[in-house]
């Protein structure tokens, strides 16, 4: 295209159809509806949930280890509330931060059960927040994601035993 003269959208979108047709074939056509926005492809709008989040930024920057933890059991709940309205089960916990200063972090854990809100989740967002800044510097924003999803299903209650875990 370069060699055409055609170096942006502009460019691309003041040929003419025959001159695009010319110099690419039938890719000229699609070249000619895409430089004006025009695409009759269909919509495909049922993709497959890989993951639910939520996350919030807050008005005044925080640094307090406590409230960072209480602010993260509130975005499970709501991840976990989504999460449920969509019929799936998680077992992956990610937590995002992003400082004041806009350097932004996520530390994840795969759990060997399901998440659930009964769940204890306190020691897995203190092992999470270990190797961070958490409590030295501030932070602008909290967010919770959950993956590694599986529909709702009967057996739930089956789960591979972790020697390691206590979770």
């Amino acid at each position: 295209m370069h060699n055409l003269g055609i170096k942006t959208g502009a460019d691309l979108k003041n040929q003419s159809l025959t001159f695009l047709l010319q110099a690419f074939g039938k890719a000229g056509q699609y070249y000619y509806h895409i430089a004006r926005a025009i695409d009759h492809r269909p919509i495909n709008n049922h993709r497959v949930s890989k993951s639910v989040g939520v996350e919030t930024t807050f008005q005044d920057d925080i640094k307090d280890p406590q409230k960072v933890l209480h602010h993260l059991h509130q975005l499970l709940d709501k991840a976990l509330t989504k999460l449920t309205k969509k019929g799936f089960n998680a077992q992956t916990l990610t937590i995002k931060i992003k400082y004041h200063d806009f350097v932004q972090i996520t530390r994840s854990r795969i759990l060997t059960r399901i998440i659930t809100p009964q769940m204890d989740i306190t020691p897995v967002f203190e092992r999470l927040l270990k190797n961070t800044d958490v409590g030295q510097r501030k932070i602008r924003l909290l967010g919770v994601s959950l993956s590694t999803l599986s529909k709702h299903s009967q057996f739930q209650q089956f789960r591979q035993m972790d020697l390691f875990d206590n979770i």
